[in-house]
């Protein structure tokens, strides 16, 4: 076992763990004052860049200006990490929620804080309850304005590689007559890939791209829009290349 990995497990864990509950602790009760789920957002976002401290990892952001501090927004990430979350969490400008699968609301201090902050949990394995929660987070969306980020892939890409989309994300995009923002995440594999504990120091990239419209699209519509959204999302990391890039380190 080299150093680097012995001080990830030693220090950069423990203090991940920590950091954590403490924030989630944070987040619960700024719940308690403004119901709305925006202060919980901030509380997240400064969580997302504290891990990021804890990790050594730098995120550096392309596109930020695609992005309207107004918009209503499907944004859609590609999937390599559990580093994914605090570097959108620091990175995207503008508020969101996440669509998350449901177990992840059942982990003690993080799932009580995603319910408490307006996150959305998606039942896996029911099609037809996925379909409900999908249409209610619509119809959220449009009544309130809200972005919703979602990972297309459903799940983390356990060898790096760029898996096919699952219509979910097009589907609300639909619904909800809001435009879907393809993201590109490059070099979170690099700082914790699926199976490990060894957190990396790393430079990581997040290329925000144009968004797509989807106002007078019908769901008969998602399987072209959802093909161009990974053909984006594709570009962004790289076009054709596996998502698993080398990069420098921080």
């Amino acid at each position: 076992m080299s150093l680097s990995h012995l001080y990830s497990l030693l220090v950069k864990c423990p203090l991940i763990a920590l950091s954590t509950m403490v924030m989630a602790t944070l987040s619960v009760t700024a719940t308690l004052f403004k119901k709305d789920g925006v202060l919980a957002h901030k509380v997240a976002c400064a969580w997302g860049r504290m891990l990021l401290a804890i990790g050594g990892v730098k995120v550096s952001v392309e596109g930020a200006g695609n992005l309207s501090p107004n918009g209503c927004y499907v944004l859609t990430p590609n999937h390599l990490s559990y580093m994914d979350t605090p570097s959108l969490l620091g990175g995207i400008p503008i508020p969101f929620r996440f669509l998350a699968k449901d177990d992840l609301f059942e982990i003690p201090f993080l799932g009580h804080h995603l319910h408490r902050a307006g996150h959305i949990p998606v039942p896996l394995g029911d099609a037809r309850a996925s379909l409900k929660v999908l249409t209610r987070a619509a119809h959220v969306m449009r009544q309130q304005s809200l972005s919703v980020l979602v990972f297309p892939e459903g799940g983390r890409a356990e060898d790096g590689i760029l898996q096919p989309f699952k219509e979910g994300a097009v589907y609300m995009a639909i619904k909800a007559g809001a435009p879907l923002v393809p993201i590109g995440i490059i070099g979170t594999y690099e700082v914790l890939p699926m199976h490990s504990l060894h957190i990396r120091g790393r430079r990581v990239r997040l290329r925000i791209g144009e968004p797509i419209p989807t106002a007078g699209l019908h769901v008969r519509d998602r399987g072209r829009l959802n093909s161009l959204l990974r053909e984006r999302v594709a570009e962004l990391i790289g076009h054709t290349e596996p998502a698993r890039q080398t990069v420098p380190p921080a």
